[in-house]
């Protein structure tokens, strides 16, 4: 079984909302979900603030999630018009691992598809994932340049300004009922 790290954004419309959908669709294979943060836009198109969050997953091959994530966004009414525009929904998948018996060991999936980049190649640049995945799982850890580095690092490792623009706020998103 797999077990994804994805993260959700979103700008437009009630962005509460969007990143609800997405735990409200994968349902029983929420793992856990990350507080919620807003975050300053990430690229040169001026728009409005995001949302983020990071939610853990399981059951699903790598290319599935990727699927599950285009659906998503397209229930949400995404619209792909410009590169790091603004959307009503954004999620992406940062890591897969392979779990390995019923032991905590996992084995991190490595991809290099044109369509699906595993770890996701720029995941260890940015706040707006980092933090979220490390307030919902303080051992995470992420492949980069070849070597397993803990998210913790990671984010100390971002600039003071990067870090500091990740603002949790007091909206919430609900999981699945245990």
């Amino acid at each position: 079984m797999t077990r994804a790290v994805l993260s959700i954004g979103s700008n437009l419309g009630d962005r509460l909302a969007h990143l609800q959908l997405v735990v409200d669709a994968l349902g029983a294979d929420v793992i856990g979900v990350s507080p919620v943060y807003q975050t300053a836009p990430w690229g040169p198109v001026p728009q409005s603030d995001y949302f983020n969050a990071v939610v853990i997953a399981r059951g699903r091959e790598p290319r599935e999630w990727l699927e599950v994530a285009h659906r998503l966004e397209q229930s949400a009414q995404r619209v792909r018009v410009e590169r790091w525009g603004p959307r009503t929904l954004d999620v992406d998948v940062i890591s897969c691992r392979q779990d390995v018996d019923d032991t905590a060991a996992a084995i991190e999936i490595l991809s290099e598809d044109v369509e699906l980049t595993l770890p996701h190649p720029r995941a260890h640049e940015r706040a707006f994932v980092l933090v979220p995945w490390l307030a919902l799982d303080p051992e995470a850890v992420l492949t980069v340049e070849g070597r397993l580095r803990p998210v913790a690092d990671l984010v100390e490792g971002l600039a003071e300004a990067e870090r500091d623009g990740v603002r949790r706020v007091d909206d919430t998103l609900t999981g699945p009922a245990a």
